[in-house]
Parts: structure tokens; sequence; C-alpha cells
């Protein structure tokens, strides 16, 4: 990612944190909204325009490069070995999940049947995974980006598809906070390629959208969790069917 990326992302970040929009962007800049968001999303914005934002939050420039510089400090994915010891203890597996999802210790221990001693010990492990920073108090600070991910292929990829995949499409997702898409096309590999691209930009929206709520009491959120997926496939049947080349 290029440093005004990086940048812009901070940014986009310091706004949120002092409830700003894009409408007050638009205000500071003597711009449309509509440029704004043009702005943000093809990243590309002038030193002056950067500058001015700086002001307009009482922040210094230096102090949104160094806040840029902490954020890319923190972990994007964790080694496979790491992910694998997550994997291999259920209970580690259920904390390092709801502290990657902003829960505290209360939440955790409140929500789920984890004695005081049992959620500190597993806090300890993560600790040592360098995932957060256990402070006084039971405190938990986070040392994870924003968009952190589980390894592609890696243990825990491996363990959803191995143990949760049939539970999670196991659902007629017909209620209100469901939704299923299941698309089919036929597209060149430079389609294919503008494809994934797109479900990167959706990706990074959901991020952006849990950071945004994260300020919202644990009681009116809820898990949620998406699957997104694109490859070069046909159903068995289909292949079967096919005349040999």
């Amino acid at each position: 990612m290029s440093q005004t990326a990086s940048l812009l992302d901070t940014l986009k970040r310091q706004l949120r944190a002092q409830g700003k929009t894009y409408a007050d962007v638009a205000a500071w800049l003597s711009l449309s909204e509509a440029s704004v968001k043009r702005m943000f999303a093809e990243r590309h914005v002038t030193l002056a325009r950067l500058e001015c934002l700086c002001d307009h939050l009482n922040l210094a420039f230096v102090e949104l490069v160094q806040a840029m510089e902490t954020e890319e400090r923190r972990l994007q994915e964790l080694t496979d070995a790491q992910e694998q010891s997550i994997a291999d203890d259920h209970e580690l597996f259920l904390v390092a999940v709801c502290v990657i999802n902003g829960y505290s210790f209360d939440d955790i221990h409140r929500q789920y049947q984890l004695s005081e001693s049992e959620c500190t010990r597993q806090l300890l492990k993560l600790e040592r995974l360098h995932l957060i920073e256990l402070l006084p108090g039971n405190r938990i600070k986070r040392r994870v980006a924003p968009n952190f991910r589980w390894r592609p292929g890696g243990p825990i990829q491996r363990y959803f598809q191995a143990h949760i995949a049939n539970e999670f499409f196991r659902s007629r997702f017909d209620s209100e906070s469901d939704k299923l898409l299941v698309l089919n096309g036929l597209l060149s590999r430079a389609g294919n390629a503008e494809w994934q691209q797109a479900i990167q930009r959706l990706a990074k929206e959901f991020h952006e959208l849990c950071e945004r709520e994260s300020v919202l009491p644990i009681e009116q959120r809820f898990g949620t969790t998406s699957v997104l997926a694109v490859r070069q496939w046909q159903h068995g049947l289909f292949r079967h069917y096919a005349r040999k080349q």
C-alpha cells in the first residue's frame, strides 16, 4: 500500500474518532461530498488538503504520520505456527475471536462459560502471541491492524472448512439479518481479477464498518459472518457430462 493510501486510511480513522463525516470534510475543502468520496476512493489527495484536514482536526501533520506508522506496525496476520496453536485450543480460539472483535474481559466472562482465571490464562497466551497487550484491571489493548486476517489456506481457514462450513451453510438464510447470494457467470481472466478487486474493496468496507460501530455497547452488536469467495469452478455434475478435450 502506498504511503498516501496509508495516510488517508489513518485520516479516515481520525475523522471517525472525532465524529466527523464526509460532509464536514466537503465543507472544509470547499468540495462536494461526492468529490470527497471520490478523493478517498481513488486515494488521491494533495499535501495542502491533508494539512487543511489536519488543522480542522487539531492534529499536527507529523502526528498523523506517527499514527500511520503505529498502525502499520500492528499485526495484519499471524504466522502459520501461531495460528496452529490457536486452532488446537478451542478455548483460546474462542477468546482470540472475541478480542479481535473488540470484546472486553467482562464481555467474554459474561457471555461464555469461562471463569475469570480461565479468561486470564487464555489472554496471557494471546499476549505471548502479540495479539494483545493485557493491561492492569484486565483491560485488553488489541495489537492487530484493522485489516487483520487469518492466513489464506492457513490453520484457522482449514479449521473453518473442516468443522464450521457445514454448520454455517445449514440455514435457509431467510431471516432479516441473513443474506445468501450465489452468482454464476462467464468471466475472462481480466474480468475475474476485476471482480476479486471488488470483493477486496467490500471486505475493506466491512472492516471499516466494524471499526466505526466499535464504540457501540456490546449488547447492541451481534456476531456477523460473511463468506466472500470466488474461484474458477463448476459443479462436479457438469464436469461429469463434459466432453473430453
